[in-house]
Order: C-alpha cells, then structure tokens, then sequence
C-alpha cells in the first residue's frame, strides 16, 4: 500500500469520511447566499470534489483546486462539472476572477508557516472580484489552550471496504513550537498487507491572531465563530440556528470580505 492510503484510494476517503447529505456543501452554499455572493466559486483543496460537484449543480460556476492528482482524476470522473485543477493553494495563479473562494474541512490549516498563509491569502485578494467572499471552516487552535481531551491517546476506527476491513489508529498531539497540531494515522487491514503509516499535520490559528493576519491581508472578517457548521457536534443544518458568536469549540467557522469597489 502507498504510504498516503486516502489520498491514493479517493474511494475509500469517502467511505472513511462519508457526508450522504452534503452537509459541508450546503452550509457553505447558506453562507454565500445569506451574504449576497456572486455565483463564481474556488473551491481551494476541493479533495474528491463532492462539495465542488453540489454546487456546481445549484447553479454556480465552480472552479476546484488540489495537489493530489488521484484526487482529481476521481473529481472528474464521479463528480463532473466543475474545472478541476492541480494546483497548491499556498500560492496559485489560475488566469480568473472568483466571487467567493472557499476552503472548507482544514485546508486552510496546511499553511504551516507564516509565509505560506500569507501566500494563501494573497492569492486569493488575486483572484477575488471587488466585495469577493473568503469563507473557510477549520480546527480551532484556541481550543486546544487547556485541553486533553484529543490528544495524546490513540482512536481506532474500523471501516469495510470492497470486502477488506480497514483500521486506523490516529493519535493527536500539539506541536507548541512549530504552532502545529499533527496527527498519526496507522493503517491495519485483515487482508495480512504491512501496516501504513501517515503523518500530517494542521497549523494551530488562534482567532484573534487570524483576525489580524486577514486585516493585514486586507480582508475585513464578517463572522468568526465556532458553529454550528458542517463539523460540529450537533451539526449545521438546513433552518437550524444560526451562529452563536463565541470562539472556544473545536472547530472556527470564517467569513471575510474583500472591500469592494468605491466610487470616485
């Protein structure tokens, strides 16, 4: 087996993290109506393109972006539609004006460094039409100030797939000097194959910290809470309350906004 198993098998990532109601679609799909956003959408770190793909069937002009190539070839073949392209969010320069970009499940987060976040955000001012919308949803780094209780101790998860019994192991833990929470996933199966093991890992974004990185990047931050949304316990949905305004659960919903254009 490859040393990245979900990424080489797009297949099993969805069956490992099914979402049948396209709960993360739909919520951002209520965030761009409920803020008036034009119908241009890059959805950066699209993965196997199912949200990209619902979205792109509601009407919108969807352009998707990812590195992992398999992912894409998946994209296109399950879930045509969109304009699927390889390409590194950290730094991107697709030829095009968007009218919201999106960044949902974490992607964000694998801007490690300073600089690679700032590439991000300057790509997307880029590619942005005047008033354009950021909306992003991710781990909350401030939740782990004080708590245990994801880290350190091993998850087991099981998951039958085209008739072989999958288990992963996945441990947390904060890295405090490089800001970065990683993670640890060992892959078991009853098919007698070697384990796998795979290590990655999400920067840790305190709020406060993010508002001032998108203020510096020229973005004026509309919402910045923590749910619900399409990952938090209960999740979003469809007529479901809306956000609350704190910022202390695990996950932090964003919306920010480009200015848009003044008159002379």
């Amino acid at each position: 087996m490859s040393g990245n198993l979900l990424t080489d098998h797009p297949e099993l990532y969805e069956a490992q993290f099914p979402d049948d109601d396209r709960i993360a679609a739909r919520w951002a799909e209520h965030v761009l109506l409920r803020h008036g956003a034009g119908h241009r959408v890059l959805d950066a770190g699209c993965g196997t393109g199912r949200d990209a793909h619902w979205l792109h069937r509601r009407g919108r002009d969807v352009l998707g972006i990812d590195l992992a190539g398999t992912m894409l070839h998946h994209a296109r073949t399950r879930h045509p539609g969109p304009d699927y392209r390889r390409a590194d969010l950290r730094a991107f320069d697709l030829g095009r004006t968007v009218d919201a970009v999106l960044c949902l499940d974490s992607a964000l987060l694998y801007c490690h460094t300073n600089d690679e976040l700032t590439g991000f955000l300057d790509s997307c001012r880029r590619h942005l039409a005047p008033g354009g919308l950021l909306v992003a949803e991710m781990r909350n780094g401030a939740y782990f100030l004080g708590r245990t209780d994801l880290l350190d101790r091993p998850r087991t998860r099981d998951l039958t797939w085209q008739g072989t019994t999958h288990t992963s192991t996945t441990t947390l833990r904060v890295d405090r000097a490089a800001q970065l929470l990683r993670r640890r996933r060992v892959w078991t199966s009853d098919a007698g194959t070697p384990p796998v093991e795979q290590h990655s890992a999400w920067r840790l974004i305190f709020p406060q910290e993010l508002r001032q990185v998108l203020a510096s990047a020229g973005f004026e931050v509309l919402e910045l809470h923590d749910g619900p949304g399409p990952r938090t316990e209960p999740a979003w949905r469809p007529g479901g309350p809306e956000p609350a305004g704190t910022a202390d659960g695990d996950r932090l919903h964003l919306v920010a906004r480009l200015p848009p254009l003044t008159s002379p």
